[in-house]
């Protein structure tokens, strides 16, 4: 018999869900005792700490908008949810995810410098995330030691140390980004690192790949791997094993060209089509390293008069310049299906709308009490005031507004959110300008550079030359490609950011929202995707636990069916709209990408989910496809037990893998990964305590 909900907000939490919330976001004082009286004081409690932004006259005013809109869809990302607020019970913590580690300078003390800032960085509860091609090679000579170094990789183990010891605030482990240029010459030993048991695990990791890389791919040319000519080499190279490349870094001593790019020494050169089959077997086996397509992004940054971006936060939805922050926050979809599941069922716009207003003044407020630990990073996101707005449970509402994910009328949807979403976080930075001022690089002056001509001929068409000078607001609303993307849609929204400057330089992200989307969510579709499955289990940290746990959930769209349509369905039972990552195929989930990609003006945390038999030749094809559609990066998962467990994981997987133990005296024994066994006085499945001791994190968490 069918329910008399009359909304997808009346559907009760599930216990998995509520157990993600009490863990993660329910405030509770030293003594464990709640703060939070429920969901909604938690609510409350975000909504009274982001207004005290405001002026004192309309505080209130902003309150009560601020605690509708969260009622309504609106979800700041977890460190605000769990830190906006608590002043009084932790008050060293930060209301930022995420953060890029300042430049890695090619010497001793600028390591070693900016391992204590990244130390600093995650016990203020923020991930990090840093380039490591700005240091020489393995192998290479150092000066002032008068001894060849060690190279990138034997500091980001250094690096791994401590961020597996330093215990993030709020309630989660440290996180890590790193990324590699694809030219570098270490670049082979950064592509296997993690076929090592147990190493760079407290990292993601993620190739910086350039469109010269991937032309010599395509033409299958030759590639330079190099890196920039030290001042005691130069009369030890000679100019054929020397190439120009734009460098994230330049150190006293590096030669230039008139257009700034620098010198660099060819150590040796490969076939690109070698090395890029090297990079597709490690994310095949391994799904890293990240795929992270670093020309398209800094062509399409709307900074790009002032950064150079080499690096992103940990999961790649934020690619940010040096001491860069990703102030994060997304909406809930499936809070906007007006009759689910039914023929006439469809997405409330309007209210839709004012969310996004809303949220965009919220997230706008955060920058003032971000509570970041350096000072460098609070310089840098207070300068340019970028958030990144998303949203989560897209695949759950495809479903209940009748849509197979990937289809025609689902890419199109994907289109239209993301666009209304982009617009008029636009209109409403323009109006935030107004009223509160724009953010301060765009009423700044820029000089125009041999480099900014280069990069922007157009500026030469108009009749600027080297040495003009500019405001930021300009160069930004009509020289960046992606304001230029909007303007060819809304040009007068353009003029007037080009005219009054914007209150932010970037408005949209959409990032994979696991634990807000398990808990605040009720388990609607992470970010962009598809739901994982309709049941299945999630692998979580308990405090006391030596392995990693296992609760059961279902997906949101399940527990909808169930509340409008048949109470006692089962996933057998489902339409065939109801769809899961592994059926739906890649292209169908690169397009889904590709069409949000358009309108978001940072980047897509997205995983292509394949199965473990998905072809190495298709798999290959998915991460050229990706190219070809113009999108900022790629990351692909295959269910591979012999590597690693993922946080996700299909009943059928657990229950079709044999996990092989060795005991001391030598005896095998077998388990499937679904079956419980009894280690060290604790109950465990078989898959998790095989991973925890493969990985060497028994016992640590």
């Amino acid at each position: 018999m069918k329910t008399q909900l009359k909304s997808a907000q009346e559907i009760p939490f599930q216990e998995a869900s509520l157990d993600i919330w009490d863990g993660k976001y329910k405030l509770k004082d030293k003594h464990g005792n709640a703060v939070d009286a429920s969901m909604d004081g938690t609510y409350d409690r975000v909504a009274k700490a982001i207004a005290m932004v405001e002026p004192k006259n309309v505080r209130k005013k902003w309150e009560n908008e601020f605690r509708w809109a969260l009622a309504n869809g609106a979800i700041p990302a977890g460190r605000i949810t769990s830190n906006a607020g608590a002043e009084d019970h932790k008050s060293a913590v930060s209301l930022i995810n995420c953060t890029v580690s300042r430049t890695i300078r090619d010497s001793m003390r600028e390591i070693l410098d900016a391992n204590t800032d990244a130390g600093m960085t995650l016990k203020a509860g923020c991930g990090i995330g840093y380039e490591w091609s700005t240091l020489r090679p393995k192998g290479a000579y150092v000066a002032g030691a008068g001894a060849s170094t060690n190279g990138p990789l034997a500091f980001m183990d250094m690096f791994d140390a401590m961020c597996f010891t330093v215990s993030s605030a709020g309630g989660r482990r440290g996180a890590q980004m790193g990324t590699f240029d694809v030219g570098h010459p270490d670049v082979e030993e950064f592509i296997s690192a993690k076929r090592e048991d147990g190493r760079l695990r407290q990292f993601n990791l993620s190739l910086l790949i350039t469109e010269e890389f991937m032309d010599a791919v395509i033409k299958d040319g030759e590639w330079a791997l190099a890196f920039p000519v030290l001042p005691s080499e130069k009369d030890d190279v000679s100019p054929e094993n020397i190439v120009y490349r734009d460098w994230p870094v330049v150190e006293e001593g590096y030669t230039l060209d008139d257009e700034g790019r620098v010198a660099c020494r060819v150590y040796s050169r490969v076939k690109a089509k070698a090395l890029w089959d090297k990079i597709m077997g490690s994310t095949y086996d391994f799904a890293e390293p990240g795929f992270i397509l670093i020309d398209k992004v800094n062509e399409m940054n709307n900074n790009w008069f002032c950064e150079q971006i080499r690096a992103t936060n940990p999961c790649g939805e934020q690619p940010l310049p040096p001491e860069g922050a990703c102030l994060l926050g997304s909406i809930n979809l499936t809070k906007f299906v007006i009759d689910p599941f039914g023929e006439n069922a469809r997405f409330d716009w309007d209210r839709f709308k004012k969310v996004v207003r809303i949220f965009t003044r919220m997230l706008d407020n955060v920058v003032d009490i971000s509570g970041l630990p350096l000072e460098g990073q609070r310089r840098e996101i207070e300068s340019k005031r970028r958030h990144g707005m998303g949203f989560l449970g897209l695949g759950s509402t495809m479903t209940m507004m009748r849509m197979s994910y990937g289809s025609s009328e689902s890419i199109a949807f994907t289109d239209e959110v993301s666009k209304v979403l982009a617009v008029t976080g636009w209109e409403e930075g323009l109006e935030l300008a107004k009223e509160k001022g724009p953010a301060p690089i765009l009423q700044q002056m820029f000089e125009v550079t041999p480099k900014m001509l280069r990069q922007r001929p157009e500026m030469a068409a108009d009749g600027y030359k080297v040495g003009d000078v500019l405001p930021g607001r300009v160069l930004h609303a009509r020289f960046s490609r992606y304001m230029q993307q909007i303007a060819q849609f809304n040009p007068g929204l353009v003029e007037q950011i080009a005219e009054h400057g914007c209150r932010f330089t970037h408005h949209s992200s959409i990032a994979p929202t696991g634990t807000i989307s398990l808990s605040l969510g009720n388990n609607a579709s992470n970010g962009i995707e598809p739901s994982f499955s309709h049941r299945y289990f999630r692998n979580v940290i308990r405090q006391g636990k030596k392995t990693k746990d296992q609760m059961e959930v279902v997906s949101f769209e399940l527990l909808a069916y169930r509340a409008f349509v048949n109470p006692e369905a089962t996933e057998a039972d489902l339409p065939d709209y109801f769809t899961t990552s592994e059926t739906i195929t890649p292209s169908q989930h690169i397009a889904v990408q590709a069409a949000a990609q358009k309108w978001i003006d940072s980047a897509i945390s997205k995983t292509v989910n394949v199965p473990t038999d998905f072809p190495f030749e298709a798999f290959e094809d998915l991460y050229l496809e990706a190219y070809k559609k113009g999108l900022k990066g790629c990351t692909t998962f295959r269910f591979n037990p012999e590597a690693f467990q993922g946080v996700l994981v299909r009943e059928d997987d657990l229950k079709n893998t044999t996990y092989r133990f060795r005991l001391e005296n030598g005896e095998v024994v077998e388990l499937k990964g679904d079956e419980k066994v009894v280690y060290d006085g604790e109950e465990h499945t078989a898959a998790n305590l095989f991973d925890a001791l493969k990985e060497g994190t028994y016992g640590k968490y």
